[in-house]
């Protein structure tokens, strides 16, 4: 007996989709030297938890004569999609990284980032993804995230050119982060960040094209009602972790004494 096509087509799109979580947990071992903080234990946060004004930003390539590394065929939007979800983390510029399990990106893994925060400083926090196909991938933050919001990933064709996009729905989670923001600080990382992911990734298909950005203000009020996320400011407490790693060395040092 054949399948029912639309049956098949429900449940790939479900498949696709992260089972709902109250609260985030890391599964996955760290490395040696990384920091894992502001990650379990956190909730997500969508666009309208955050305190700051509204983006939609889009950032997006059209990437000329993409070819498949391993083949040297012409890349696909899937191809895009495949391979940007195996090497997500070596196409970020360097200085920040992405933890996740070894497996390629899925539904439901929770990922950790260290990443330069405002002014240098290390933040460490991280994503979730809540979908995943072979077209599209999107992570939501967590409570302490510089933004509150969703970022998706997908490539498509049109006009027979293949292009590749990050489309970022977001609002500074806290006043200080929105301070930075109106200052240009946060947004200019951001874009810069955004902007060299894409150009990494059209290297590793052997493409040119210049990333194109668009960026559009939803909702221009603040939500003083979200003001109290800054306990949560994952840059505060990634701060204070490294200003106290002398006192944890030393507390590891005396306890080892016998």
């Amino acid at each position: 007996m054949s399948s029912n096509p639309l049956s098949d087509k429900q449940k790939s799109s479900e498949q696709a989709w992260a089972k709902p979580t109250d609260h985030l947990h890391v599964e996955h071992e760290m490395p040696r030297g990384s920091i894992n903080l502001n990650v379990d234990g956190r909730q997500l946060t969508n666009p309208l938890q955050g305190f700051g004004q509204m983006w939609q930003k889009t950032y997006r390539i059209n990437l000329i004569a993409p070819r498949v590394p391993a083949t040297g065929k012409a890349a696909t939007p899937q191809d895009i999609i495949a391979g940007w979800k195996t090497n997500f983390a070596k196409f970020w510029p360097r200085g920040n990284n992405f933890y996740a399990p070894l497996t390629e990106i899925a539904p439901g893994e929770v990922a950790v980032l260290n990443l330069k925060g405002p002014g240098g400083m290390p933040l460490s926090t991280g994503v979730r993804v809540i979908y995943a196909d072979d077209e599209q991938f999107s992570f939501m933050t967590p409570q302490g995230h510089m933004f509150a919001g969703m970022i998706t990933f997908s490539s498509e064709e049109e006009n027979k050119e293949v292009s590749a996009q990050v489309q970022a729905l977001i609002r500074a989670s806290d006043p200080m982060y929105e301070a930075f923001f109106k200052l240009g600080i946060i947004g200019k990382m951001e874009d810069e960040f955004w902007t060299a992911t894409l150009q990494n990734l059209a290297t590793y298909y052997n493409a040119s094209g210049k990333v194109e950005l668009k960026s559009q203000c939803v909702d221009p009020r603040w939500n003083w009602g979200a003001a109290k996320n800054i306990t949560h400011n994952a840059a505060m407490w990634s701060g204070i972790y490294t200003m106290t790693a002398p006192l944890r060395w030393f507390g590891k040092k005396g306890g080892g004494k016998k």
